[in-house]
């Protein structure tokens, strides 16, 4: 089953969120410590983290799948003429 519209923007906001905030905690440990490597050792486990919660197919980033119609159901319904849209040419006088 694939992830549905609503878990792929849940996903990409917990992405946001949990990057902002190992970058957060990244500064501060590094900072503190006086550390670069410590600052980005904690920011890559942030990452491999993040990585591992936003992008397998957990079951809760399905929760509203999409329903489709079967093909009998949908030949009962036409299809929607394509409308076409003319522009009118700007004149000059």
């Amino acid at each position: 089953m694939q992830m549905d519209w609503q878990g792929q923007k849940l996903a990409e906001q917990l992405m946001q969120i949990l990057l902002l905030i190992f970058g957060v905690i990244a500064i501060v440990a590094g900072y503190s410590m006086g550390s670069f490597r410590m600052m980005m050792l904690v920011y890559a486990g942030g990452v491999v983290l993040t990585t591992l919660i936003t992008i397998p197919n957990w079951p809760f980033f399905n929760r509203h799948p999409l329903k489709w119609l079967d093909p009998s159901e949908a030949e009962k319904h036409p299809r929607p003429l394509a409308t076409t849209t003319s522009k009118k040419k700007n004149s000059k006088k």
